[in-house]
């Protein structure tokens, strides 16, 4: 075996970089030509600069203090045109890699494992005064007030060990800080249609990411969703793409008129109790009553309604699918808070919610690059026999890309300083040439080098 081969095997064994492992697995480089990803866009590989994305997420820098970082980092303007690029796919960029990675979980999934589609939306803060697609008066359930920030309408996949977020849109209200200027863009372009679609409502926003998502290959049993999207014909037509809805419903009698003699939830919930005996269960300190009736809506035709009464309110749960029972409806809208937990991790790790940028195509990509190192993690937190969460996962990564980059200069440098013995040079005539490959195989398992 030649030198370069060996030293090159050795360091493939030593350097385990699970993200950029994946990354190969997947094909990622294709997946960038597919989502219109080009090099002379930003004169450097759009490979490499998202792989810099993703470490940046995990070493917890800022893209100033990542180039002061490692050694082998780009001028910060790379990353900015990167960011602000508008020809860039990004919808489909993660969308690509979430099919990927999800078929790879498919032969460490059990037939018995419910699988749902979970849409939702969150707010975040932005006080910027310049930030494309920014409104006043949206409604945090975080902060329990109205604020200023972006209201993003995401849909996030569940197999009840691994979640993803699969795809999301920025929606606008009539009270935007920076109205976002779609007309200065191609109608087809990526740009346009994602600065386009904010004017849309919600539940359009979430049908056309459903549709996207269905369309791809992505198989789910139920598709979950809180009481805003749960109107009869947002769930009519989820049903007609082929999937089951499970839903919370507001008792709201003007939406919810069921056929027959019991018309409104009230009247149902009333009937239930009359003539089926309530259950009793918890949930974690919570405890809790339900029973159930099936009734006809003129839209959705035949639904089950599972009614959870706690001490202080009474829960409406509605399936399309009348064959599941009360607590397999109630344990897998349980499923929907996977979203929120999702929202919680992707805040304190991949800093989402901290974009600090103004254009519009920059919040695009901060949002999916946050999003895409989530699915990463998640995949390797399922892949390894002992999954643990994803916050210690997250440090585990951290530890571990620092402590390779680290331990490698500091073994160059080492080396640095014995070449420098002419003694050993004239014993050695390859040393020089060791060096040199070493610092290229692990540029190359890392995609960088740490200066420290």
């Amino acid at each position: 075996m030649r030198l370069d081969n060996s030293i090159q095997t050795a360091i493939s064994n030593l350097l385990k970089n699970p993200i950029l492992s994946i990354l190969r697995d997947i094909n990622f480089s294709s997946i960038l030509k597919q989502s219109n990803f080009i090099k002379r866009d930003i004169g450097k590989s759009p490979y490499l600069v998202i792989l810099h994305f993703l470490y940046m997420f995990v070493i917890n820098k800022k893209i100033s203090s990542f180039a002061k970082y490692s050694s082998d980092s780009y001028k910060k303007d790379v990353y900015y045109r990167l960011l602000k690029n508008s020809k860039y796919n990004w919808r489909k960029l993660l969308l690509l890699t979430s099919v990927k990675l999800i078929c790879k979980l498919h032969k460490l999934q059990k037939t018995t494992d419910i699988k749902v589609l979970i849409i939702d939306d969150t707010v975040e803060i932005k006080r910027g005064k310049f930030i494309e697609g920014s409104c006043k008066n949206l409604w945090s359930n975080k902060e329990h007030r109205a604020i200023k920030g972006l209201n993003i309408v995401s849909l996030n996949y569940s197999d009840a060990y691994t979640d993803m977020m699969l795809d999301f849109s920025i929606n606008y209200n009539k009270n935007q800080v920076v109205n976002v200027d779609e007309n200065s863009f191609h109608h087809k372009s990526n740009a346009y249609k994602r600065r386009d679609e904010g004017n849309s409502g919600k539940n359009i926003l979430a049908l056309q990411m459903l549709k996207r998502v269905l369309k791809s290959g992505i198989y789910a049993d139920y598709l979950l969703v809180d009481s805003w999207y749960a109107k009869p014909n947002f769930i009519n037509e989820v049903k007609e793409n082929g999937l089951d809805v499970i839903a919370r419903v507001a008792n709201n009698p003007k939406i919810w008129q069921f056929t027959g003699k019991f018309k409104t939830l009230e009247t149902l919930h009333n009937y239930a109790k009359q003539n089926t005996a309530s259950k009793l269960a918890n949930y974690n300190s919570i405890k809790y009553s339900y029973v159930s009736t099936t009734t006809t809506h003129k839209t959705i035709d035949r639904v089950k309604i599972v009614f959870i009464k706690t001490k202080d309110n009474l829960i409406s749960i509605i399936s399309t699918n009348i064959n599941l029972s009360d607590i397999e409806i109630i344990n897998t809208y349980k499923k929907r808070w996977n979203i929120e937990q999702g929202y919680k991790d992707l805040r304190e790790y991949f800093q989402f919610g901290k974009e600090e940028n103004r254009i519009f195509e920059a919040l695009i990509a901060r949002i999916t690059l946050s999003f895409l190192a989530y699915n990463l993690t998640s995949y390797i937190n399922r892949v390894q026999n002992e999954p643990q969460t994803l916050g210690n996962l997250f440090r585990d990564l951290e530890c571990q890309l620092e402590a390779l980059a680290i331990s490698m200069e500091l073994f160059l440098k080492i080396l640095e300083e014995l070449i420098k013995s002419q003694e050993i040079v004239k014993r050695n005539k390859d040393l020089e040439q060791i060096i040199h490959m070493l610092r290229v195989y692990t540029k190359k398992q890392l995609g960088f080098m740490c200066e420290s």
